[in-house]
């Protein structure tokens, strides 16, 4: 793996941790999302704390228990809940309830389409609802890990035992399973809708191109990988699971085949979640020492954007115009950095 030298403990990296404005949500965090101008920090349980420019919060309650799972297109929020409701969420704080399991089974994975579009996943079945159209479904052979609308089309990937299957909605008859032996948890299809990744519950990743559906074997990852995000324009994929930013790179029609990872922004931590700016060639590092870093993908430079001594980062999301970074640790201390 090809890897870059600077590192945070380093005396000429670059801190901005004097411009951060402390966030204190006073919950345990498991994610955090842009909803317009406002930052939604998902917490472990029951409620999302919206905070604003000025770093004030307001809780909002959106579920009667556990909040399992999260998607958001930047206008809305969906979560999943142990009390097998589907909700929305806006910028307002409203609360609109989209779907409820008529089992009450947990709602394990959902997912959010441009077009508003939304799929959830109770068990071993997956779920889409478009629209006015009615809900459609489809049972796969084992409980969903996860599931990731194309970017084109109303096309919806779903994460299961051993492999993926692709399913169209709208069209009878048109699921295609992708194999691979392991369970299949965490799963993204690549902007440019040319290769869908997997994350497995072993420490490794894995990918299909959808053109030949060939595969694509990414493994050397000391611990699982629970974060992957894809850089402006799709060109490389950035994933947690070691103690670098491990880089895939995507430029090429084979992708990562026969290619070697680019390794960034070493530290003596295991990177917990990364999160890659929406327009430029940065992205954004939180470690399970509470560092958070930016970092620079053509050379590796670094910013130190909160120093270490905490609880792990589980939190970390850029706004769309990528002018505003948030992040929380999971004991709910955050922040927000302006650029």
């Amino acid at each position: 793996m090809k890897e870059f030298t600077p590192a945070a403990d380093s005396p000429s990296i670059v801190s901005v941790t004097d411009r951060v404005k402390p966030v204190a949500l006073g919950m345990a965090v498991t994610s955090v999302h842009f909803l317009g101008s406002r930052a939604a920090f998902v917490g472990g349980e029951e409620n999302v704390g919206l905070v604003d420019a000025k770093g004030e919060v307001s809780t909002v309650a959106v579920h009667s228990g556990g909040i399992l799972s999260t998607a958001s297109d930047g206008k809305h929020l969906v979560l999943g809940g142990d009390d097998g409701k589907v909700v929305s969420l806006d910028a307002k704080g409203e609360v609109t309830l989209l779907a409820t399991d008529p089992k009450r089974r947990w709602i394990d994975a959902v997912a959010l389409h441009p077009d508003g579009a939304f799929a959830w996943s109770a068990g071993k079945f997956a779920f889409v609802k478009s629209g006015k159209n009615e809900e459609k479904s489809i049972e796969v052979p084992s409980t969903v890990g996860g599931l990731a609308f194309a970017p084109k089309g109303l096309r919806l990937a779903i994460a299961h035992y051993n492999g993926a299957t692709l399913w169209f909605p709208n069209m009878a008859g048109s699921a295609e399973f992708l194999p691979w032996a392991g369970s299949h948890l965490g799963v993204s299809f690549s902007p440019d809708n040319k290769f869908l990744v997997t994350a497995m519950h072993e420490p490794a990743l894995h990918g299909w191109r959808l053109a030949d559906n060939r595969h694509m074997r990414m493994t050397g990852y000391p611990g699982r990988v629970r974060s992957m995000s894809w850089s402006a324009g799709g060109k490389a994929l950035a994933t947690s699971g070691a103690d670098t930013v491990i880089l895939w790179p995507f430029a090429s029609k084979d992708g990562p085949m026969g290619k070697e990872p680019a390794m960034l922004a070493p530290l003596q931590a295991r990177v917990s979640v990364v999160a890659c700016h929406p327009k430029s060639d940065i992205f954004a590092a939180g470690y399970s020492d509470g560092t958070v870093l930016m970092v620079r993908l053509e050379d590796g430079a670094e910013i130190l954007v909160r120093r270490n001594g905490t609880a792990p980062v589980a939190a970390l999301a850029w706004n769309a115009k990528g002018t505003l970074l948030a992040f929380a640790d999971e004991n709910g201390d955050g922040g927000l950095l302006e650029l």
